[in-house]
């Protein structure tokens, strides 16, 4: 079964950390040791893992990705005009998987979970589902 989460965005590019919203949905279906799952079901947002201890990392990847993708460019076609966001949530993707033990998710000492907005502000979905861990077989003695 599925929990969705819904973020609001107030920018046109933002990195909302997603820990709270992921382990708030864990809780309220009981899931406490596996992998959790994570799907974007958008166009123009992604989700990443990266550093979560110093807020100028969000910054210098906004600043960088327009770099790579400028919002504007003569070459694109798209008419909504937000190629740049389509192309950006190609570049970090709309899915991954993270494990969770306790109902908390296991990071390691500086990473973080991203909702990455590249066509905001807007009010987004994430989709959460759960693999529970297999409990492991019992040795038998003979």
């Amino acid at each position: 079964m599925l929990e969705e989460v819904v973020i609001n965005t107030g920018s046109h590019t933002e990195f909302v950390p997603l820990a709270q919203f992921l382990e708030a949905a864990a809780a309220r279906r009981g899931w406490r040791d596996g992998l959790l799952h994570v799907v974007i079901p958008h166009t123009t947002a992604g989700v990443t893992i990266q550093e979560g201890a110093d807020p100028d990392v969000r910054r210098d990847m906004a600043v960088a990705f327009e770099k790579a993708v400028p919002w504007e460019s003569r070459d694109y076609r798209h008419g909504e005009g937000n190629t740049a966001a389509h192309v950006k949530a190609a570049m970090v993707g709309n899915h991954l998987a993270w494990p969770i033990e306790k109902g908390r998710l296991k990071f390691g000492t500086w990473q973080m979970i991203y909702f990455c907005e590249f066509d905001g502000p807007r009010t987004r979905r994430a989709c959460v589902g759960f693999q529970p861990l297999l409990a492991e077989p019992q040795s038998r003695i003979s």
